[in-house]
């Protein structure tokens, strides 16, 4: 993938294309809209401890990848959140 392709707008059946996969994957791994909102709400929770997160642009994904034990492809939970700001900066 080239740098130019993160930057490219996305047309609406590329979204739709990538929300149905999520939908397929997250049900093949049995987690409901509503389990992806709590982990979500989790994984906010604990990160804002530590750091200053953009809540609303956090994105929360089950999606497969090859398993490094060889069981074949497996489910896997990737985030990408947006940090602001570090909270607990060690002193120097």
């Amino acid at each position: 993938m080239r740098l130019m392709d993160f930057f490219r707008k996305k047309s609406s059946g590329e979204i739709a294309k990538d929300r149905l996969k999520l939908l397929l994957v997250s049900d093949r791994a049995n987690c409901s809209p509503e389990m992806m909102e709590m982990i979500k709400n989790d994984i906010i929770q604990v990160i804002s401890k530590y750091m200053d997160i953009d809540a609303q642009g956090l994105d929360i994904q089950i999606t497969e990848t090859e398993s490094e034990t060889s069981n074949g492809v497996v489910p896997a939970l990737f985030a990408n959140i947006p940090i602001k700001d570090m909270k607990h900066r060690p002193q120097k």
